[in-house]
């Protein structure tokens, strides 16, 4: 058997390149004690924590592969929930950075993420077009419900009420009781998607935003608020406007449907529209916390800000416009008009500014400082922050830009990547700039202003860049000052690609004018200075019939291949351009290509998402590999070898060997179309750029890479995602209708339950053994050694009880119910045993209860059909009950010495809290005398 050939893994390195990404919302978050400057935002799979202040990151909540999709701070400010692609919600801890809870139910994206007032439940919203609400503490699911047919795009609970309202791009609004678990109220006023809602004055009205500029406005009434004993059941559940509402039009009118008319509980009907001066569908509708203020934004640059009267403020304006009317009416020697005034909707929610951004908006966050100042952070499209102040006691409010944070990224995707010949520098290039990076530290060293720039080189000597443009330009940058030495006038057309001489003296450039043309640097005077500078001189021309796409030389620079728009490669001799070879066999043009470092084969890839290794000295094919799943973007061959990286716009990045046309290895970390990458001189880093903003650097590990493990890996991948696709197993008894169990079946709770299933199966054998040694010692007369299971004696000579009950403590609380949902009702009674010695003991009673109550609820039927389990059940009843009491007796007694101890501290605190005050006021006092003295001074 021949020795297989071993390859070296690579590994993530590094995510930069990248402020936000403009998938999930933004949101500010308490940190260090401060609110309104750190802002949490989605980049890619992770989730940065950026100081507007300083312009710094300062934190980085690290996802697995999945990209951000929803984010949502505690009431606390201590936690955040995180939304991902593939429906898992991970709520991290702020303080330590860590991954407390992990939450698995939906099947598709996290689109929204909502929690209580207390923090003590999330309800998230999904493409899936499920609700889930979630408990945080118990880190369990609570119940899925069901009811939508499309995204949901919205998620509120109620305060005051147990009831949650979600809005989704079915054109719907729902009402669900959570107590019962239904919905008793869906509003059908909406001609197209409802993207984003809002609750204002107490939870008292609603503002829903859809596809058109205007704003919905409804009122809500709680029925037991309203009700009249006299009244008939039937006339209350009618929707009325309130007076002062605008008139609605015949196909603006509400349509409530009631699936359960005997239980409703809200009133809604419509009052009015606010218009906003956008005129596409709202993306963003949010309030800050106090509701004082409503925000929205479209798809263009523009946040309109509304300011939300409260009652008092209602109430004194309805006085005034009282006063004016019996004015008016004493002129005219009228009644009083008490019933005809009213505040007008937009009166009640008042116009307060426009903000204009530096680009599209995706999302935005609002926070009001105590001193009346709103915050506003907005997530612009273009991988940029923004931080802005509305000062609401001006006269005239406007938005100032207090910061923004855009050194560590580019404004637009980065087209062209190179690496220095000492691999420490990386060069980037996008539409509007080039910056150099500091491969070690990540740092952007420099910022040039450029063309759209297409292809990119350092000059020898790394001290100047050549970057291709998409006018046809060269440009040629001092790295040294930042500056733009010389710009010429290249190609006619787009300069496609740039590839630099194997002798260093010169490069040469492809366009989309039919043309390649030969550089060569030279040195020349710069003005009246003695100080020569570097210039590029063009030298020779190669006309062609179709546009040039890709141009490499080969290593001994006595073949240059060309790349044309008609699907061939053509190669040429450099000396004397006279055709060699033409490549012919791919079915749309090559997009890439390059030659390995001995000039024996060169590798090309295509939009039609092959790549073909062929000979250099004959033209033949050696083998065509099926690369992507999309086109190939960029090809490159590792220094010093026949192995080489492809880039697709799958969002992939392959490594295989050019010699036994193998796949090794994939890069998987980009989510959405590679570009371009690069690989160091050394072949120790690989650098990518994606459309998802990010920059990605991979770097060459000492870890071997065996082909045959790695299949295997990639098999075990491929059947955990099946079985995450399988159908979700029934529970007996459970109407499939708008209510189900929270959780899902993933390859996580499989194993959990295999864990389990082990260790009763251990506690079974081992049970089995103790009694054909307690028969060998009554025979013997006498006490014979038990062998200690080796498992048993690892965790430090446990009972086989107490082992199950361990292995049992370690499985996830957010996995426990699908875990015992798929858990073979033979391993139930002898769990059932366990559970009652475990009770009697006192040991993770509340733990027990909800597993054993779980049991109880999905194996109902068998349980009590069963006759050897009625003692068991009998003795559970007993113990269960009996702990539980204990229980809540110890929290009611902690619960009570805990207030009588805040009550301590409040009454200290009030003593402390006037003897400051008292102190604050003079040493205002002495300040004011000061800064009069100061003015007179002046004066």
């Amino acid at each position: 058997m021949g020795l297989t050939r071993q390859y070296l893994r690579y590994q993530p390195a590094a995510l930069f390149g990248l402020v936000a990404s403009a998938r999930a919302g933004v949101a500010f978050v308490a940190l260090r004690g401060e609110r309104g400057r750190y802002v949490a935002v989605p980049a890619c799979e992770h989730v940065f924590v950026w100081d507007t202040r300083k312009g710094e990151k300062v934190l980085i909540l690290k996802g697995l592969k999945q990209e951000v999709s929803c984010l949502c701070p505690s009431p606390d400010g201590l936690h955040l929930a995180v939304g991902y692609e593939d429906g898992a919600i991970h709520v991290f801890n702020l303080l330590s950075g860590e991954s407390t809870i992990t939450f698995n139910g939906h099947k598709a994206a996290v689109t929204a993420l909502q929690y209580d007032h207390l923090g003590g439940r999330l309800v998230s919203g999904s493409k899936d077009t499920e609700v889930i609400v979630w408990d945080v503490i118990n880190e369990s699911g609570l119940y899925r419900l069901r009811g939508h047919k499309d995204v949901i795009t919205q998620v509120l609970f109620l305060k005051e009420k147990n009831l949650l309202v979600t809005c989704a791009k079915d054109t719907l609004v729902k009402w669900w009781d959570l107590d019962t678990q239904h919905c008793f109220k869906t509003l059908v006023g909406h001609r197209a998607e409802v993207w984003g809602m809002a609750l204002l004055s107490k939870e008292k009205r609603l503002i829903t935003g859809s596809a058109d500029s205007e704003l919905r406005v409804w009122d809500l009434m709680y029925i037991q608020e309203v009700k009249d004993p006299d009244e008939p059941e039937s006339k209350k559940s009618k929707g009325s406007s309130s007076p002062g509402a605008e008139e609605n039009t015949e196909e603006d009118e509400t349509l409530e449907l009631d699936e359960h008319p005997e239980e409703r509980i809200i009133k809604c009907s419509k009052v009015g529209s606010i218009m906003r001066e956008g005129r596409d569908r709202v993306v963003t509708l949010g309030t800050d916390r106090m509701g004082k203020l409503l925000a929205c934004h479209g798809t263009d640059a523009v946040l309109e800000v509304f300011s939300v009267l409260s009652e008092e403020e209602i109430q004194k304006k309805l006085e005034k416009k009282m006063k004016k009317a019996r004015k008016k009416a004493k002129q005219n020697s009228e009644e009083e008009p008490e019933r005809s005034v009213e505040l007008s909707l937009r009166e009640e929610i008042q116009r307060v500014t426009n903000v204009k951004a530096s680009s599209k908006i995706k999302s935005f966050d609002l926070i009001l400082s105590p001193k009346g100042e709103l915050k506003m952070v907005l997530l612009l499209q273009n991988n940029v922050l923004e931080l802005y102040n509305l000062d609401l006691s001006a006269q005239v409010p406007q938005a100032v830009c207090v910061s923004r944070i855009t050194i560590g990224g580019h404004r637009s995707d980065v087209r062209t990547l190179a690496f220095s010949s000492d691999n420490i520098a990386i060069l980037s290039a996008a539409a509007e700039s080039v910056k150099i990076w500091n491969r070690s530290t990540l740092q952007c060293i420099r910022t040039m202003e450029c063309e759209y720039a297409l292809c990119s080189l350092f000059v020898p000597g790394d001290r100047q860049v050549i970057i291709g443009t998409k006018t046809g330009k060269l440009q040629l940058y001092d790295l040294a000052s930042g500056s733009l030495i010389e710009t010429l006038d290249a190609h006619d057309g787009a300069v496609w690609s740039i590839a630099l001489s194997p002798d260093q003296h010169g490069f040469v450039t492809g366009g989309a004018d039919k043309c390649v043309k030969f550089w060569e640097f030279e040195l020349v005077k710069d003005g009246s200075s003695v100080q020569k500078r570097l210039s590029m001189k063009h030298v020779r021309i190669l006309q062609l019939d179709e546009d040039v796409l890709c141009v490499r030389y080969s290593p001994n620079q006595k073949l240059l291949a060309v790349s044309l728009l008609d699907c061939t490669v053509k190669v040429f001799y450099v000396d004397t351009l006279k055709f060699f070879l033409s490549l012919y066999g791919h079915k749309l043009p090559v997009l890439c290509m390059d030659i390995c470092y001995d000039g024996t084969l060169i590798a090309t890839g295509s939009a039609d998402r092959n790549v073909k290794i062929w000979g250099l000295d004959f033209g033949d094919c050696h083998r065509s590999l099926f690369a992507h799943d999309d086109s190939v973007m960029y090809l490159q061959f590792v220094p010093k070898s026949h192995l080489f990286f492809t880039a697709g716009k799958d969002s992939k990045i392959k490594q295989w060997d050019a010699d036994k046309f193998e796949y090794v290895q994939t890069l998987e970390g980009h989510h959405q179309e590679v570009w371009c990458l690069a690989l160091s001189p050394n072949g120790d880093y690989v650098v990518s750029a994606s459309h998802d903003k990010s920059l990605r650097l991979w770097e060459r590990t000492r870890e071997p890479l065996i082909l045959e493990d790695e299949r295997e890996m990639q098999r075990e991948a491929e059947y955990e995602e099946s079985v995450a696709k399988e159908e979700q197993p029934v529970v007996a008894g459970e109407r499939q209708g708008e209510t189900g169990l929270a959780g899902k079946k993933t390859i996580e709770t499989i194993k959990a339950t295999e864990r389990i299933m082990e260790a009763i199966e251990l506690y079974r054998e081992e049970m089995a053994k103790l009694k054909e040694h307690n028969v060998i010692c009554e025979a013997a007369g006498k006490e014979v050694p038990f062998p200690v299971n080796p498992v048993l004696r690892a965790y430090g000579n446990i009972t086989p009880s107490v082992y199950v009950l361990e292995v049992f403590k370690k499985v996830k609380l957010s996995e426990l119910e699908e875990s015992l949902l798929v858990l073979p009702f033979s391993y139930v009674p002898d769990l059932l045993r366990l559970f009652n010695e475990y009770i009697q003991l006192g040991s993770d009673v509340e733990l027990l209860c909800r597993a054993l109550l779980f049991l109880l609820k999905i194996h109902f039927g068998q349980i009590t059909s069963n006759q050897m389990l009625v003692t068991v059940i009998e003795n559970l009843k007993k113990t269960t009950i009996s702990r539980v009491s204990e229980a809540r007796d110890v929290l009611g007694f902690n619960m009570a010495g805990l207030q009588f101890l805040k009550r301590e501290i409040e009454a200290k605190d009030e003593v402390t809290f006037f003897a400051d005050a008292t102190e604050r006021f003079e040493e205002k006092k002495r300040k004011r005398k000061k800064k009069e003295k100061m003015v007179l001074a002046v004066l």
